[in-house]
């Protein structure tokens, strides 16, 4: 199995020191593991031993063997004749604009099995449903719209749900009102924003469940993180958001099933309370009568 792949399967077992050294390892993957033990730990905020530890759980002797891995997989995968062969036609197919561009946007949503460890998921989930006493959800300059549509969403599912706009101006409010029964959503793609990194570090100190929904680069916003789920937005001129729109979608989908029927009952109070017109329920009204 590949190092990172294993990295990957053991995210669920390992201390936070090490889960910081393997977020490292996989968002700059395999060359940040090329550097020395000392530069890794600096890179991740830990120490060498923490490294070592990590190392060791892998079933790796040492660390000059764990380099000696890494060297013999970029071998493997740059004499692959397959590799090659699918890497030329991603770069070179644009008979088909369209068809290209479906396959591209497929291969990012199904990155996310490898970008976003399921342990990580599922205590991202176990947090939300845990009838936290509040949520606050904070996006950046792009990410702002994918936080509204999250808070929006969970707050259809569970209570104390607020989208936070200006977490460091005059929603500051609601971030104080977080504490350790509460969680914090922080989304921060690359070109990464410092007030992501100050929300993360605020509600880290309040005491409250931070996640952070990020890129594979990590946020700086992750050092403060408990919670880190990391998505593939390669794309050709822009970043791509449809890694994003799935996570979230799944986010939701998967505290929905958690809740039962404490959530089912809530979605179906909002339903009944919030008033919706809709253009077709008009014209229906107006042939029955």
């Amino acid at each position: 199995m590949p190092i990172n792949d294993e990295i990957f399967a053991r995210m669920g077992e390992l201390s936070p020191a090490e889960k910081k050294v393997a977020r490292i390892l996989l968002s700059s993957y395999p060359s940040a593991g090329l550097e020395s033990a000392a530069t890794l730990a600096k890179a991740a905020g830990t120490s060498t031993p923490t490294v070592l530890r990590l190392v060791t759980r892998l079933g790796i002797g040492s660390y000059p063997d764990f380099q000696r891995r890494l060297r013999e997989e970029i071998t493997h995968h740059m004499q692959s004749p397959a590799s090659r062969v699918e890497q030329a036609r991603l770069d070179h197919d644009t008979s088909v604009p369209l068809q290209s561009a479906i396959t591209q946007k497929i291969a990012l949503i199904e990155m996310l099995a490898v970008t976003v460890p399921p342990s990580e998921f599922d205590r991202a989930v176990e947090a939300l449903a845990a009838k936290p006493r509040q949520v606050t959800v904070s996006g950046g300059y792009f990410t702002r719209y994918f936080a509204m549509l999250l808070a929006t969403q969970l707050d259809q599912t569970i209570p104390n749900v607020d989208y936070v706009g200006e977490p460091l101006g005059h929603d500051i409010s609601k971030m104080f009102r977080l504490s350790a029964a509460g969680v914090a959503i922080i989304l921060d793609f690359r070109r990464y924003e410092l007030a992501s990194k100050q929300a993360a570090d605020l509600a880290k100190n309040q005491g409250a469940t931070v996640i952070v929904i990020t890129d594979q680069e990590l946020s700086p916003a992750a050092d403060s993180a408990d919670i880190v789920l990391p998505v593939s937005v390669d794309g050709i001129p822009f970043d791509s958001v449809v890694g994003i729109v799935v996570l979230l979608e799944a986010l939701v989908e998967a505290v929905l099933h958690a809740t039962g029927d404490r959530g089912l009952d809530r979605m179906k109070q909002w339903e009944q309370s919030v008033n919706i017109a809709r253009a077709y329920s008009a014209t229906v009204a107006l042939v029955n009568e």
